[in-house]
């Protein structure tokens, strides 16, 4: 019996619900579940210079103790997150919804696009205004 392989990645700097829930409903959908996480240098880079929170290291070893994740890899750039997607051959990549329409890295290399909807509009980036607003 061949293993469904599924495939979603991102920062995941601070860690929230809505991340536990694409998780979830990643796994859900297949037996083997690779997350790649953005590295320090590509988060400051995109996201600027009082990013990440949380190093690469941290945000790697909390991604491999949750309970959907079978597998944990770092990317710094887009041709290491093509060559671990083209490594890894996902039968289902995850992709959030505000990626329709937009051309994604290494999709050529997995046999079906999902796209999920955030739930409650949770994002990182509320998370963090959430903190400072108090």
């Amino acid at each position: 019996m061949t293993e469904l392989k599924v495939f979603v990645n991102g920062s995941f700097d601070i860690l929230h619900v809505g991340h536990l829930e694409l998780l979830r409903y990643a796994k859900s959908l297949g037996d083997h579940l690779l997350v790649a996480v953005d590295s320090d240098r590509r988060i400051t880079e995109k996201k600027g210079p009082l990013r990440p929170f949380n190093d690469e290291i941290n945000r790697s070893s909390l991604m491999s103790e949750l309970k959907p994740v079978d597998q944990v890899a770092i990317f710094d750039s887009d041709l290491d997150l093509i060559n671990i997607i083209k490594e890894y051959q996902p039968d289902i990549m995850i992709v959030g919804s505000d990626w329709k329409g937009k051309p994604i890295v290494g999709s050529q290399f997995a046999k079906e696009i999902i796209y999920y909807d955030r739930t409650n509009n949770e994002s990182t980036s509320r998370t963090i205004k959430r903190f400072t607003d108090r």
